[in-house]
């Protein structure tokens, strides 16, 4: 079955929108589907709509490459990848039906697979992106090993659309797995962070490991053989499938708690944490979903304690959701903001005060 998607490309108009915003020293607020609109901090600006601009530009599946413009609707992208039995493998967030493939990069989010395959950020192989001196650049390519020097197409994802307003990307893409097993075994969450620190030494083919209530989910994903053996020597229940997909678009009931939701990054093999409220492990235990009124110094303490960070995505509940950055740091990502944004235009503000 042949999957067909709207293509149109709009970068002139988007181009001379950003000249206009530099003549009049107008901030602009990036908008594409509004899905992870809540991730970041709020930016006072002129909408500018990516929407418009969309369209697969060359897919060769034998390559393992697509090139797509930024405001594909992110569904329409991975329909036309699983038409030829391919994936996005780092299994990025919708966040909602209007997510496009532009809002994927900037956020820089992935689901489950993320520590066996790699972040969003490890697929992106080139982009386009209309620099803060109206300047319409290409960065990077299509290949795997075509860059010399810093590879400034990666930074775009994960940069909430602060550094320029992104028009194309291109992504590696990989096969989907010839046999995939998904199971539920009962196990404390101390137990659970054991066994992933067991597990990780040895040849499993383990694609996803959650904790949450009382057990541990597991993904197996590979050639038929290994994921049978391995389910047979792992034992527990079987777990349905879309339970992976109801994780990464925080569906399940641990994510209806009405307090605010925080997501920590941690050493993958740090110790159960003493967390003030309700949380899920994921990621084989280098993530950690926490449910909690409690102050956001006391979580990043924690975080920080445990050698990692904590982001808030719950919109409006703390003034800097993501973790400030300490001073050195700091300094590189306001030179790098004045390298490709001087005047401040694409999203004031969003990661940081500061930017």
């Amino acid at each position: 079955m042949s999957v067909d998607i709207v293509n149109a490309d709009c970068s002139a108009d988007l181009l001379t929108r950003v000249e206009a915003a530099l003549a009049s020293n107008t901030p602009l607020r990036i908008r594409g589907g509004g899905s992870k609109g809540f991730y970041g901090r709020a930016v006072d600006g002129a909408p500018i709509d990516t929407r418009g601009h969309r369209g697969v530009v060359s897919y060769d599946p034998s390559e393992l490459v697509v090139s797509v413009r930024a405001g594909t609707p992110l569904a329409d992208l991975e329909a036309v990848l699983a038409d030829a039995g391919q994936q996005l493998a780092c299994e990025p967030p919708h966040f909602g039906a209007g997510a496009t493939v532009g809002g994927m990069v900037a956020a820089g989010l992935s689901g489950p697979r993320r520590p066996w395959v790699g972040a969003v950020r490890d697929f992106v192989l080139g982009c386009r992106v209309i620099t803060g001196q109206a300047k319409h650049l290409r960065f990077g390519g299509e290949v795997m090993k075509n860059v010399a020097g810093y590879d400034l197409s990666r930074l775009m994802a994960g940069s909430l659309g602060c550094l320029g307003l992104l028009t194309e990307v291109s992504l590696k893409v990989l096969p989907l797995p010839r046999a995939s097993a998904s199971l539920r075994i009962a196990m404390t969450p101390a137990t659970a962070l054991a066994k992933f620190a067991e597990w990780g030494q040895q040849p499993l083919p383990i694609s996803a490991a959650c904790h949450e209530g009382e057990a541990l989910n597991l993904r197996l994903e590979g050639g038929e053989g290994s994921v049978q053996a391995a389910r047979e020597r792992l034992g527990g229940e079987e777990l349905d499938a879309g339970f992976w997909r109801e994780l990464r678009e925080h569906r399940l009931a641990f994510f209806a708690d009405p307090r605010p939701l925080w997501r920590l990054s941690v050493p993958v093999h740090a110790a159960l944490l003493d967390l003030p409220g309700d949380q899920l492990i994921d990621w084989g235990g280098a993530q950690r979903w926490l449910k909690s009124d409690a102050p956001a110094e006391r979580i990043r303490a924690i975080a920080t304690d445990a050698g990692g960070h904590a982001a808030c995505f719950t919109a409006g509940m703390v003034d800097s959701p993501l973790q400030p950055l300490p001073a050195g740091l700091l300094r590189y990502h306001r030179q790098l903001k004045a390298a490709l944004d001087p005047k401040g235009v694409f999203n004031p503000g969003r990661m940081y005060a500061e930017l």
